[in-house]
C-alpha cells in the first residue's frame, strides 16, 4: 500500500486507467485482457484506497459505478440543443417518399446516401463530457428539458466515464453524446425472475424495465440492473473530425463508446429498403429488442443544410416494423368524451398480450371506422399496437362469428350530460356541443394540468377527477383557489402531497406563453401553433385582441392568417374561443389570481433580418421554397403567406405572379434571386 499522498495519487491514477481500460475491453469490445478475479482484485484495491482518501475520489473513477447516496428527487436541466423526435415510415413506399421530399427540398435528382441503424426499444439519453470526463447525463424528457440522471448512467459499464485518448489528437472540450439505454432480452428475463422471487411486480417489457431502472432515486438499485448502452450520435457534430454519420459512429467508437454493429452505410434508398428487410428478418434473433430502423442522411453537411422541422430533423426518419398483432374478442363498447366534445368509441376486449403488453381496451376512432371495418359486438377481432404503442382494432374476423353478435351503434345523446350529439358536415367526429359537459370539463382540466399542458406535478388524471368529484374544482381558475386544507383531507392525500401540489400550482402561474396557450386546449392550436402565436403577439392580451371581433362584427383575423403556419381552421377557432364571453370571464379570473404567462425571449432582435417580412413569388432556381423560408427564419426574418402592408421584401423568382405588380404599387422592396442570395450571405 503506498504511503505518501503523491504515491497514493499515482496509484489511484494507475488503478483508474487500468480498470477503465479493462471495462472497455470487456463490456464494449467483448475482448477481455485479464480474468474476472484480476479485475476484482484491482477494483477492491481502488475502493480501499478511496475509502482511506475520500478527498482523492474523482468523477471518472470506476467506483462511481456502484451507486451513491439516494437523491431526494431529480433536477430538471435545460439542454443546449433539443433532442427532437423522429417522423415515422411504415412501408417501403414511405421510405422512398422520404427521399423524394429531401430531393425536392435540396432541388436535386441525384440519389442520396444514408446510414441505416437499428432502432432499439430502449430509452434515449444524452451524456455530456467536458475535457473528456463525463459530467452530466440527462433523460430525453420533452426534448428541451431532461432529468439529471448522471448518477444512474455512471453505473452502466458500457458508458465511458472518461473518453479514450487518441495519440496526438486532443479530446473535444465539450461533447454531447446521444444514445439508447436498453436491456438485453436475457437480462430482462433475469431481472423479472429476481423480482418474482422477491415478490415484486414484474416489468411488462424491456423498455419499461430500462426506464424504471434509470428513474431510480437510489443509484445503487440502478447499478444492480443489467443495463447496456449504444451511442448513435452527438448533438452538434460541427468541429469534430467527421464528414459523415458513418465517420461519426467510427469516431465515437474510438472514444470508447459501444456502437451497434448492425448499423450500415447505404449507397442509395434501395440499399436502405434492403437493409430494413434484413433487420426485420433478424429481429427475433437479436439479443435485444428493436422496433425498426433509423435512416439518416450520411453527409453531415447535408444534414446541416436540411436542418430541422419544429419537432423532428428533416434529414432522418424512423422506419417502423409492422405492428405486433393478436386476436381477441370484442366484449363491449364505451364512449369517451374528449376536451373538445369529440365522442370516441372505445372497444372493451378480453385481455390479450400484444407485444409484451396486456391490452384490454383499444380505440375504434369514430363511427365511420366502425362501419368501414364492419365490427359487431362479440366479434373475434385482430388487435395491434399501432407503431408498437397505441392499441387499435384492425379488423373483424367474420369466419369466427357464431350468430350471436350484435350491431355497434353510436349514441344519439352524450353519455355524460345527456345533450344531443351532433356531427358537422364533412367531419368524421361526432361531438357533444355542451361546453359545460362534465366529461369535457374533466378532459380540459386533465389537459391543462398534464404533460401536454402546464405539467403541474401531482395533478395527474386521477387527482383531477377526484377534485372534480369533490366539488373543489369546476373550471381552470378553481385550481388557483385550492388551499392546503382542501387537499390534505382527501382520501389518499397527506400533508406533504398537499403541500407539494399547492407549491406546484403556484409555480404554474408564470409559464411561457406558448406553453400556456397549448394548455388551454383551443381546437387546432397545438404546441407548434401556440409557439408561432406567442412569438408574434408576445402577450395573451395581444393575441386576444387580434382574434376578437370589431364593433361592426367583422373579424380582424388577418393578423392571424399573416403568420406562416397558421391556417384558416386555427384562425377561426381562435376567434371563436376568444370571442366567447365565458372564456373572457375565465381568462380575467385567471389574471386576477396571478396567472401571468411570460412572453417569449426576444431572441430575434439580435439577428440581421429581425425587422424583415418576406413574401415569395415565382420559382427559385438555387433554393426550394421550403429551404428559402428556413434560411430567412434562421436569420430572424418572418415569412408571410399573402400580400399585406407588413411585408417589407418581395422575393421574385422566375415567372412572378400578380404579387410583383402589387408590391411595386405599395412601394415594397423587390429582390431577384441573386440579390436575395446576397442578402442571406451578408445579412
Amino acid at each position: 500500500m503506498p504511503t505518501s499522498i503523491a504515491s497514493v495519487h499515482a496509484r489511484l491514477q494507475f488503478l483508474r486507467e487500468e480498470l477503465n481500460l479493462h471495462a472497455h475491453r470487456y463490456y464494449v469490445l467483448d475482448a477481455p485482457l485479464i480474468s474476472d478475479g484480476e479485475y476484482d482484485r484491482l477494483f477492491q484495491e481502488l475502493l480501499a484506497l478511496e475509502a482511506q482518501y475520500p478527498e482523492l475520489v474523482t468523477a471518472d473513477s470506476p467506483s462511481q459505478r456502484v451507486g451513491g447516496t439516494p437523491l431526494p428527487q431529480f433536477r430538471t436541466v435545460e439542454r443546449r440543443i433539443p433532442m427532437l423526435s423522429l417522423e415515422n415510415a411504415f412501408t417501403n413506399a414511405e421510405l422512398r417518399e422520404f427521399e423524394e421530399r429531401l430531393q425536392r427540398y435540396l432541388k436535386t435528382s441525384t440519389p442520396l446516401s444514408y446510414m441505416a441503424e437499428p432502432k432499439l426499444d430502449g430509452l434515449a439519453v444524452e451524456i455530456i463530457y467536458e475535457q473528456g470526463v463525463m459530467t452530466l447525463g440527462l433523460t430525453r424528457g420533452d426534448g428541451r428539458f431532461g432529468e439529471d440522471i448522471t448518477c444512474n448512467l455512471r453505473t452502466i459499464p458500457s458508458i465511458p466515464l472518461r473518453l479514450q485518448k487518441q495519440t496526438g489528437k486532443p479530446l473535444p472540450a465539450r461533447l454531447e453524446v446521444r444514445g439508447e439505454v436498453y436491456l438485453t432480452t436475457a437480462g430482462f428475463r433475469a431481472l423479472n425472475e429476481t423480482r418474482r422471487q422477491e415478490g415484486e411486480a414484474v416489468f411488462a417489457n424491456p423498455r419499461n424495465a430500462a426506464a424504471g431502472s434509470l428513474r431510480q432515486l437510489d443509484s445503487k438499485i440502478t447499478a444492480r440492473r443489467p443495463l447496456d448502452f449504444f451511442a448513435y450520435g452527438v448533438s452538434e457534430p460541427a468541429g469534430l473530425p467527421c464528414a459523415s454519420q458513418f465517420e461519426l459512429l467510427q469516431y465515437l467508437g474510438v472514444l470508447g463508446f459501444k456502437i451497434n454493429p448492425l448499423a450500415k452505410q447505404c449507397a442509395d434508398i434501395e440499399a436502405v429498403v434492403a437493409h430494413f428487410q434484413t433487420l426485420a428478418d433478424k429481429r427475433h434473433e437479436l439479443a435485444y429488442e428493436i422496433d425498426g430502423m433509423v435512416v439518416k442522411i450520411d453527409d453531415l453537411l447535408l444534414q446541416q443544410r436540411l436542418g430541422n422541422k419544429t419537432r423532428s430533423p428533416r434529414w432522418a426518419v424512423a422506419a417502423k416494423f409492422p405492428a405486433t398483432q393478436a386476436t381477441t374478442r370484442l366484449i363491449d363498447i364505451i364512449f369517451s368524451i374528449g376536451r373538445t366534445g369529440a365522442v370516441t368509441p372505445v372497444a372493451i376486449l378480453e385481455p390479450v398480450s400484444v407485444g409484451g403488453v396486456t391490452v384490454s381496451r383499444a380505440t375504434l376512432h369514430n363511427e365511420d371506422e366502425i362501419n368501414r371495418k364492419g365490427l359487431l359486438l362479440g366479434d373475434t377481432v385482430l388487435v395491434q399496437r399501432a407503431g408498437d404503442v397505441i392499441p387499435e382494432v384492425v379488423q373483424a374476423i367474420p369466419e369466427r362469428r357464431t350468430g350471436t353478435e350484435l350491431p355497434l351503434r353510436m349514441p344519439s345523446h352524450c353519455p355524460d350530460c345527456g345533450h344531443e350529439l351532433r356531427r358537422a358536415h364533412g367531419e368524421a367526429a361526432t361531438r357533444c356541443p355542451n361546453s359545460h359537459c362534465p366529461a369535457q370539463r374533466l378532459r380540459a382540466l386533465e389537459h391543462f394540468t398534464g404533460k401536454a399542458g402546464l405539467d403541474i406535478e401531482g395533478l395527474g388524471g386521477k387527482a383531477v377527477e377526484q377534485l372534480l368529484a369533490a366539488g373543489l374544482v369546476r373550471d381552470l381558475p378553481d385550481l388557483y383557489l385550492l388551499q392546503h386544507e382542501d387537499l390534505s383531507g382527501l382520501a389518499g392525500w397527506g400533508e406533504k402531497s398537499a403541500a407539494n401540489v399547492i407549491t406546484a400550482i403556484a409555480k404554474s402561474k408564470k409559464v411561457p406563453l406558448a406553453k400556456f396557450l397549448a394548455a388551454l386546449g383551443i381546437r387546432y392550436v397545438g404546441e407548434v401553433t401556440a409557439a408561432l402565436l406567442a412569438q408574434r403577439f408576445a402577450t395573451l392580451e395581444g393575441l386576444a385582441q387580434a382574434a376578437s371581433h370589431d364593433q361592426s362584427g367583422q373579424g380582424t383575423g388577418d393578423a392571424l392568417l399573416d403568420i406562416e403556419g397558421v391556417g384558416e381552421q386555427a384562425a377561426t377557432s381562435l376567434r371563436q374561443y376568444f370571442g366567447d364571453p365565458t372564456v373572457q370571464e375565465m381568462l380575467a379570473r385567471l389574471k386576477e389570481l396571478g396567472v401571468q404567462p411570460l412572453p417569449p425571449e426576444q431572441e430575434q432582435g439580435d439577428k440581421p433580418l429581425s425587422d424583415h417580412v418576406f413574401l415569395f413569388t415565382g420559382s427559385l432556381a438555387a433554393f426550394s421554397r421550403s429551404e428559402a423560408k428556413a434560411r430567412v427564419k434562421a436569420l430572424g426574418g418572418q415569412v408571410a403567406s399573402s400580400m399585406s402592408r407588413k411585408v417589407t421584401h418581395l422575393i421574385c423568382g422566375e415567372k412572378p405572379g400578380s404579387k410583383l405588380k402589387k408590391a411595386q404599387e405599395m412601394g415594397i422592396v423587390v429582390l431577384d434571386e441573386d440579390q436575395f442570395s446576397s442578402l442571406l450571405e451578408n445579412g
